[in-house]
C-alpha cells in the first residue's frame, strides 16, 4: 500500500471526482526525556519516515465517514456533525472524531462533512506514536480542506493533545503530537515541555544507526497505568511545593530533589518524581554530549534512562528488558533503551554499522526463544514533520 493506492481505496468506497487530496503524518521515535513532558521537562523525540497517510474530500451534507485501509473489518465509520460525541462503537475512528470536536470547541465549525480514509505502516499499539500521528494528520486535513490557515503546526499539536486528553481519555503530554507535528528531516527535536521552546539537534550518525525493536507486546495507554504514573507525579510535585518554590518537577535539579524529596511521603510517589527529576538533567546532558560529538556518553545516558524507567518509573515490562538486555551485550552498541509510554512497545537503539546485522540476528533468535514469539526490527529514517504531499 502506498498513497496512489490509498486514493484508489478511497474512491471504491466514496467514488470518484471532486477535489480528492492526500496528506501524510509521521509516526516518532523518543531518543531519550522519557515520561517527562507532562512533568515540566525536556524530551528529545523525532519524526520517522513510518507513519499515516490520508486521503480526504469535502462533503455537501453534514456527515463524516472514516475508514481504514488497516482496519477493513471496521468498515466505514459514519458520524453526523449534529453529534460529535464519543462512541466506543466508533474504535479508531474516535481519535479523528476528537480532532473534529476539538476545532468545534475553538470555535472552528466546520460548514460541511468530509470522507477520509487512511493507511498507516505504524505498528499499532508499538509506542512509536500511531495515536498522535492520526491526531495530527487529521488536523492537517481540517487546516487544508477547510481554510484555517491562521493555525500553526505547533497549534494542531495541542489541538491533538486536547482531543487525546479529554476525547479520548489518555492524559498523554505534549511530546508525541509535538514531534509529529514538527519533524525535521535528519533532526531531533530538542523540546522544553514548560514552555514549548525547542531547537533542531542535527542526529545524522555517520557510523550508526537507529534500531528500533518491536517487543510485538501490544499496550493500550488508555487502560494502563499511565494516567496512574501522573497522578502519583502530581502527587509528588504538591507535596513538593510545601517545601521548595517549583511549577514541575521539570524545575529541580538532583542535588534540589534530594534535599527536599523527604517532603514526599509516599515512597513510590518519591521513586516516580525522581525519576521525572532524573530523566529531565540526562536529557538536557544527552543533547549536549551529541553536540559534543560524544555519542558514547549518550549511549551510556540512553541506558541510565532505561534502568529508572524500569526500577523507578516501573514502566518496563519482562518482554523489553531481555531486549534491552541482550542489546547491552552486543559489541557496538551504544545504547539501548525502552521508547514510548511503556508496558510493552519498542525498545530504541543505536547501533555501529558493522553491528547491525549482528543485533538483529542474534536478538531475535535469541528473544523468540525465550518469549516464544518473534520481534520486528526497523533501521529507521528521520523524516518531516505532517503535511499535505499532493500540491
Amino acid at each position: 500500500m502506498d498513497e496512489k493506492n490509498l486514493k484508489a481505496v478511497f474512491e471504491e468506497h466514496y467514488g470518484e471526482g471532486g477535489d480528492v487530496r492526500t496528506y501524510f503524518s509521521p509516526g516518532r521515535v523518543n531518543l531519550i526525556g522519557e515520561h517527562t513532558d507532562y512533568n515540566g521537562g525536556h524530551v528529545f523525540p523525532c519524526a520517522l519516515t513510518l507513519g499515516t497517510y490520508g486521503v480526504a474530500r469535502k462533503r455537501e451534507d453534514n456527515k463524516i465517514r472514516f475508514y481504514s485501509a488497516n482496519l477493513d473489518d471496521a468498515g466505514v465509520v459514519e458520524v453526523s456533525l449534529e453529534d460529535l460525541s464519543y462512541q466506543k462503537r466508533y474504535g479508531w475512528a474516535n481519535y479523528p472524531l476528537g480532532i473534529v470536536w476539538a476545532f468545534a470547541g475553538r470555535g472552528m465549525t466546520l460548514d460541511c462533512g468530509f470522507d477520509m480514509a487512511i493507511w498507516g505502516n505504524i505498528p499499532n499499539g508499538s509506542g512509536l506514536s500511531s495515536s498522535a500521528s492520526l491526531e495530527v494528520l487529521t488536523g492537517v486535513i481540517l487546516r487544508d480542506l477547510y481554510g484555517f490557515e491562521k493555525l500553526s503546526m505547533t497549534d494542531l499539536a495541542l489541538i491533538g493533545q486536547y482531543s487525546e486528553n479529554n476525547f479520548n481519555g489518555c492524559n498523554c503530554g505534549i511530546m508525541d503530537q509535538f514531534a509529529v507535528a514538527m519533524g525535521k528531516k535528519d533532526c531531533a527535536i530538542f523540546l522544553d515541555t514548560s514552555d514549548l521552546s525547542y531547537e533542531y539537534a542535527d542526529i545524522r550518525l555517520p557510523d550508526a544507526k537507529i534500531v528500533i525493536t518491536n517487543s510485538k507486546v501490544k499496550h493500550s495507554l488508555v487502560d494502563s497505568k499511565y494516567n496512574e504514573r501522573r497522578e502519583e507525579c502530581a502527587k509528588a510535585l504538591a507535596q513538593l511545593q510545601g517545601v521548595v518554590d517549583i511549577e514541575t518537577l521539570g524545575d529541580l535539579d538532583m542535588e534540589t530533589f534530594e534535599k527536599y524529596e523527604s517532603a514526599i511521603t509516599d515512597p513510590v510517589c518519591r521513586r516516580r518524581a525522581k525519576h521525572a527529576v532524573a530523566e529531565n538533567q540526562r536529557t538536557i546532558e544527552a543533547v549536549k554530549a551529541l553536540k559534543d560529538n560524544d555519542i558514547r556518553r549518550f549511549g551510556e545516558l540512553m541506558n541510565q534512562s532505561h534502568i529508572s524507567l524500569r526500577d523507578d518509573y516501573e514502566v518496563s515490562c519482562e518482554e523489553i528488558d531481555i531486549l534491552v538486555d541482550l542489546a547491552w551485550k552486543i559489541p557496538g552498541v551504544i545504547g539501548s533503551r525502552i521508547t514510548g509510554g511503556g508496558f510493552g512497545g519498542c525498545t530504541v537503539s543505536i547501533v555501529k554499522n558493522d553491528a547491525v546485522d549482528t543485533f538483529i540476528e542474534s536478538i531475535g533468535k535469541t528473544y523468540k526463544e525465550e518469549v516464544g514469539h518473534e520481534a520486528e526490527f526497523y533501521t529507521v529514517d528521520i523524516g518531516d514533520g505532517a503535511s499535505r504531499i499532493d500540491g
